[in-house]
């Protein structure tokens, strides 16, 4: 089994920038393709990063790309999600999620793991 803690949620005002991190316990996630999802209320949770297991292959969400840049450091075990020029319509939960395969994808249904999600607010 695999733990998966999420921190670095806050209220930022728009066009500011934090950092989330995600911190794997159970075991090692040096294998598993890691991935970032945001869930907004009355909506869908949907993709916004994710990141091979090697950290050769990343992919982003349109709305993401350019503003966001996924991480990690396999010898802490712990994932990172830096958010720049943020946006009100980024204001969510967002999830880190681990899969089994090295490979990346954009699918919730593909990851096996999930942590409890921390909120990010940002105001106009």
């Amino acid at each position: 089994q695999v733990q998966l803690v999420e921190s670095g949620g806050g209220l930022v005002q728009a066009g500011g920038s934090l950092r989330l991190s995600c911190a794997a316990s159970g075991r090692t996630i040096s294998t598993y393709a890691m991935g970032w999802f945001r869930q907004a209320p009355g909506k869908e949770r949907e993709f916004v990063a994710t990141i091979s297991w090697s950290s050769t292959i990343t992919d982003y969400a349109d709305s993401v790309k350019g503003r966001f840049s996924v991480s990690r450091d396999n010898t802490r075990n712990t994932v990172y999600l830096q958010m720049n020029s943020l946006k009100p319509e980024d204001t969510a939960v967002y999830y880190c999620a681990a899969r089994y395969h090295s490979g990346i994808s954009t699918s919730t249904t593909a990851y096996n793991y999930w942590g409890q999600g921390t909120q990010v607010t940002v105001s106009s």
